[in-house]
């Protein structure tokens, strides 16, 4: 039950924004063996002077924010990393333009399915991976 926030200093046309979506969704479906339909995506985008960056960042920089329960692996986490610079190259965004963030929020701060701490359900997927 990732979340994602995908945050740009440019605006892109909407089948841009599907294909940048699904490329990290992508690389978090083959790395942390998340459901296909486990989505949570936000994409937002800002004017240039709404968003600063080191100068030696082009306009298609991209931050993503990923926010997840804990329980990965170090191996997992790089896999994602590296999948979602690999996907987003793949539509002509250096790996230089991507910057990555995870937040591993501990299940019991996850309020889902009505309410429910996240602790207290069976989540359906592992989450040692």
């Amino acid at each position: 039950m990732p979340l994602i926030k995908i945050e740009t200093r440019k605006s892109w046309r909407a089948s841009q924004k599907t294909d940048i979506m699904e490329a990290i969704h992508t690389a978090m479906r083959e790395a942390l063996k998340i459901p296909e339909n486990d989505r949570d995506i936000r994409f937002h985008e800002y004017h240039p002077e709404d968003f600063q960056v080191s100068a030696d960042k082009t306009e298609n920089y991209i931050l993503v924010e990923i926010s997840m329960f804990p329980g990965r692996s170090l191996q997992a986490k790089k896999e994602v990393y590296q999948g979602i610079v690999a996907n987003l190259g793949k539509l002509g965004i250096l790996a230089s333009d991507v910057f990555i963030v995870l937040h591993e929020v501990p299940l019991e701060n996850w309020g889902i399915r009505g309410g429910v701490p996240a602790s207290e359900i069976d989540l359906g997927f592992n989450l040692k991976v």
